[in-house]
């Protein structure tokens, strides 16, 4: 063992000092900590798995919030995880900590994982360059790679397809543009699906309203429906996830337009409660444990088969989940609320 060979002691006695275990004099203590420190290795439970070399356990940084889209996909990959014969571990991040990433992946370093699960919604600017210390594989979730590493994939990018989708659906029923009620645009899948908007637009050379923006609750997507309500020429909303969807439906009816007749409204996730509102909600199912699964098997062949070429990514398919909220445009001259617009006797 390199850390062994360096110190000038035995295996065994490396084992001892990285499990901080009596019997072993300071100056030798001393020298296979300095060891490990010039070869990288860290003094926790990976130095427990040097004669192994392996843990069994996978890391995952994941940010902590209750928001369905990243709690679902952290079930699916813990299922993932336990399904391919690893434990898991896992450390929160927290929005707004710029070091978070930086943090959460050391101390998984430090707990001596075998591979890492990057599901970091945010887009956190001024992070640690972590380059040069991430030695085990890393799978990323949804979003672009937050650093570079050695052994470094990614999956579940699909949030865009998914989005152009729900807008071309509105388009083939008949409706003129489609508007859009955005997520927070710190968040990667936000701005994916804003751009899956605005490519079917662009696709069909619809015109591009401007953009509301929330903040994925139900309030934020009231607040958005308030506004939308005022304006006469809106017949058709794509929101960026389920929750704000229902806001704005409400919004939508207690302002006189119903939904679909006047308004129709797709959303994003197909939440548990989406079939169950008035009226169920038309939607994009995100795939979480299939995105999981996927990805899960491409970091463990990673870990397992670290020479091998890497596995190819495959997409899951997108589904639209089609119930009422979204129907054809109202007939030109219908007022909100379904009645014809009375004709001028001199027209």
């Amino acid at each position: 063992m390199d850390v062994a060979r360096l110190a000038g002691v035995s295996q065994k006695t490396v084992s001892r000092v990285m499990n901080d275990e009596p019997y072993v004099s300071a100056d030798v203590r001393r020298r296979v900590l300095a060891a490990a420190e010039e070869l990288g290795y860290r003094s926790n439970n990976a130095a427990r798995a040097l004669a192994s070399g392996r843990t069994r356990s996978i890391g995952v940084v994941t940010l902590g919030t209750a928001l369905y889209g990243p709690a679902s996909l952290l079930m699916g990959v813990e299922r993932a995880v336990r399904d391919n014969g690893y434990a898991l571990r896992v450390v929160n991040t927290m929005e707004g900590d710029t070091a978070g990433i930086a943090g959460a992946v050391d101390s998984l370093l430090d707990q001596g994982v075998d591979g890492i699960v990057i599901s970091e919604p945010i887009d956190e600017e001024g992070g640690a360059d972590l380059s040069s210390r991430v030695d085990v594989p890393v799978l990323v979730l949804g979003a672009p790679p937050p650093f570079a590493a050695p052994h470094l994939v990614t999956a579940g990018i699909v949030s865009g397809q998914m989005a152009r989708a729900a807008t071309e659906h509105l388009l083939e029923l008949g409706h003129p543009t489609v508007h859009h009620l955005a997520g927070p645009q710190r968040w990667y899948s936000a701005r994916d699906r804003l751009d899956g908007w605005r490519s079917a637009l662009a696709a069909h050379g619809r015109p591009r309203p401007p953009v509301v923006e929330g903040d994925w609750s139900a309030a934020s997507g009231y607040a958005a429906g308030r506004r939308l309500a005022a304006e006469p020429g809106v017949t058709a909303v794509f929101a960026a996830n389920d929750d704000m969807a229902i806001g704005l439906i409400r919004a939508l009816t207690e302002a006189g337009r119903r939904v679909p007749e006047d308004v129709s409204v797709v959303g994003f996730d197909d939440i548990p409660l989406a079939a169950y509102v008035t009226p169920p909600l038309t939607t994009v199912r995100q795939p979480f444990d299939a995105m999981a699964q996927d990805g899960l098997k491409l970091l463990v062949h990673a870990i397992e088969s670290p020479q091998a070429d890497p596995l190819p990514m495959t997409d899951p398919p997108v589904e639209l989940v089609v119930r009422s909220s979204a129907s054809a445009p109202p007939r030109p001259g219908t007022t909100p609320g379904g009645t014809r617009a009375a004709r001028s006797p001199h027209a």
